[in-house]
């Protein structure tokens, strides 16, 4: 059952009108794939998949890379239907995401993070969203923290400016105007409705299957993050656009797997923003690499320094 619907029962509407919408909702889901990435997740992997089973998606595939914590068995315990894919090693997100899609056939293909919280009608919203723009390949959620707080999921390629100013103030001033540019931090405005973004978090997104094989899916070379800017970034190339449905709202359980090796997530985070800053940049742009380089070095180390801090 929608929140909607419920919602339109509660305010004196009718059970005719309540089952249309779940009726409705049941439609959508069954144009679905779900892709599930599980890296020793504990816990939240079952819950994840549980919400999906109840959205009730038309297929539902975990892909395990190589967890040894238990999680993946405990999960399949409660919804033994979902396929499994073991691949035998970690191979990065986006590469298990690969492999998830390719072991699946429906339309739509919705991917996520296990240690997300996905409420059925925040899948009804994706797909309607989707519907309602046939020039848009991909589509992502409103992303809020356990604290309710809105995760700056939907963003744009930064420009040189924003992005020196993000790197050097983003770690320890993240209100800096350069960091809200980038961030658009616009989009916490409650009123915000669906709009065309430049990408959006690989946290949580519903893709057409169409487009995302078109460009060869996640570009494998990156283990973790940017590679969904990668694959929104390609996708804008190929002409199609990306969205931002903020109407669909999941909650992120954030760092479950990262927390277990947070510097060498550091290292990725940043050797992943370099690659795409090369893949992306052009023309005059490409003589300041080197410089984009020592920066982000320098970010590296900063980012170790606030994570020890932390300990």
């Amino acid at each position: 059952m929608t929140a909607a619907g419920a919602g339109g029962a509660g305010a004196g509407g009718t059970w005719e009108g309540l089952k249309g919408a779940t009726d409705n909702s049941e439609r959508a889901s069954q144009r679905i794939a779900g892709v599930v990435v599980n890296y020793e997740s504990g816990p939240s992997l079952t819950r994840c998949i549980v919400d999906l089973d109840r959205a009730g998606l038309r297929e539902l595939v975990v892909v395990d890379n190589g967890s040894t914590d238990g999680s993946l068995a405990a999960a399949m315990a409660v919804v033994p239907e979902a396929e499994v894919v073991r691949p035998g090693g970690n191979l990065g997100y986006g590469a298990a995401v690969n492999r998830g899609v390719a072991a699946s056939r429906a339309p739509l293909i919705l991917v996520c993070n296990p240690d997300l919280e996905v409420p059925v009608d925040a899948v009804a919203a994706l797909v309607e969203a989707l519907d309602g723009d046939p020039g848009c390949a991909l589509v992502g959620p409103l992303i809020r923290e356990p604290s309710g707080a809105r995760y700056p999921s939907a963003r744009r390629f930064p420009s040189m400016v924003d992005a020196a100013g993000h790197a050097l103030f983003g770690i320890f001033a993240p209100e800096n105007r350069f960091t809200r540019n980038y961030q658009r931090t616009e989009l916490d405005d409650a009123t915000v409705e669906f709009r065309a973004v430049d990408w959006v978090s690989g946290a949580c997104f519903l893709v057409r299957r169409s487009a995302f094989e078109e460009i060869g899916g996640f570009d494998e070379s990156y283990f973790m993050y940017a590679e969904d800017v990668d694959l929104c970034w390609r996708l804008g190339r190929s002409g199609w656009r990306v969205g931002y449905a903020p109407s669909a709202e999941v909650t992120h359980l954030q760092g479950r797997s990262t927390d277990r090796h947070p510097y060498r997530m550091i290292l990725e985070h940043h050797r992943s923003l370099l690659r795409f800053a090369s893949r992306s940049s052009t023309g005059w742009r490409r003589l300041l690499l080197p410089l984009v380089a020592a920066g982000l070095a320098v970010r590296t180390g900063l980012a170790c320094l606030a994570r020890a801090t932390r300990s």
